[in-house]
């Protein structure tokens, strides 16, 4: 997300965030998350590492955290982040970069009601718009949205997160993982 952000205007691409649900996405497609295989777990915490280092990025990870983000819920601030589409497009961005921050950096739970206010707050929502974005999340319609952008990442062939779906010359390319990055730019010739 955050190289992602960093290379929309090196590359000249229109970033479009999609809020996608990552435990759904899981569940339909039968994937367990790879920390779950204790070899490849341990081989991911020193590339998660290596990686924070060479993009600059600031992840902070321990073998705690692969407990920490299993037992983790980040489906109220996946349907924040929907409602925020729903309704203040402009802040998607922003919004989800606060989140990124909070989760990956700061280990902070964005599941609590008060966290995804004060990240809302961060990112230049007002307390009062984001009272009412709060609310809106266990509605029928932000839940829907939600449901219907995960069964999109899903048709894109998305069993996991990180997934970026590009169109480019009218076909849509799938890559899942923060090391494809460089896929994606030769895909796109850049």
């Amino acid at each position: 997300l955050q190289v992602l952000c960093r290379y929309q205007h090196i590359w000249n691409i229109d970033l479009r965030f999609r809020p996608a649900f990552l435990g759904g996405i899981m569940q339909a497609t039968g994937n367990k998350p790879p920390a779950m295989l204790p070899k490849r777990g341990e081989y991911i915490l020193k590339d998660i590492k290596r990686m924070a280092k060479y993009y600059q990025v600031p992840v902070r990870m321990s073998a705690d955290d692969f407990q920490r983000i299993l037992r983790s819920s980040t489906l109220q601030a996946m349907r924040f982040i929907t409602a925020i589409d729903m309704t203040q497009p402009q802040y998607l961005e922003p919004l989800s970069r606060e989140f990124w921050i909070r989760f990956w950096s700061q280990h902070e739970d964005i599941s609590q009601p008060e966290n995804i206010l004060a990240a809302a707050g961060q990112a230049g929502l007002s307390s009062e718009v984001a009272q009412k974005l709060l609310e809106m999340i266990s509605t029928p319609a932000v839940k829907n949205r939600l449901r219907e952008t995960t069964e999109e990442a899903m048709k894109y062939g998305a069993f996991g997160m990180p997934a970026v779906v590009a169109h480019f010359n009218g076909e849509p390319h799938l890559f899942f993982g923060s090391d494809r990055l460089e896929l994606l730019g030769s895909v796109i010739g850049e």
